[in-house]
């Protein structure tokens, strides 16, 4: 997705002045940065000489969106390593022997100096994926599933079941 993909609709470029502009095929995550840098919070999107309009917070925010589409059948699980030990193809391995298959990663640096990598898994209960990442070493700091209401029913039913075999009923 690009700036000119994200376009604020019913504002225009005309009187735009000497704001920032950035160019109409800018990936968004380089228009991001650019625009939290400008004083007014818009940038003017430019293909070669012609304006085409202006980007603004919202028209970002909802660009992301879209990018990021909502899932039901996922979990989300963050992990820290060291920089140094960072592995995006590492990861993905870890989640697929877990037969699940990532559909989503974002890294960010933590305040205490390691990296934290948020990963969004296909498959509603994370635990499998959580254990074959801490075998490759990574930190698991949280995990939840996508239904959880399905993961509390199949959980109250293991217990149920796991009760059952404790009073021989």
């Amino acid at each position: 997705m690009t700036a000119k993909d994200i376009l604020q609709p019913g504002k225009t470029a005309a009187g735009f002045g000497p704001r920032r502009t950035v160019d109409a095929e800018m990936p968004l995550i380089e228009v991001l940065p650019r625009l939290l840098e400008s004083p007014v919070r818009e940038l003017g999107v430019k293909e070669g000489e012609t304006w085409l309009g202006v980007v603004d917070s919202d028209s970002l925010l909802e660009g992301l969106g879209r990018m990021i589409a909502a899932r039901d059948d996922c979990s989300v699980i963050t992990v820290e390593c060291r920089p140094e030990d960072y592995s995006a193809s590492q990861l993905a391995h870890a989640v697929e022997d877990s037969d699940a298959h990532l559909v989503d990663l974002l890294s960010t640096p933590s305040d205490d100096g390691r990296l934290r990598v948020t990963l969004r898994v296909r498959h509603c209960d994370p635990s499998a994926a959580v254990h074959s990442l801490e075998r490759y070493d990574y930190k698991v700091v949280e995990a939840y599933g996508g239904n959880s209401e399905i993961r509390d029913a199949e959980v109250a039913m293991e217990r149920i079941l796991s009760l059952q075999t404790m009073l021989n009923v």
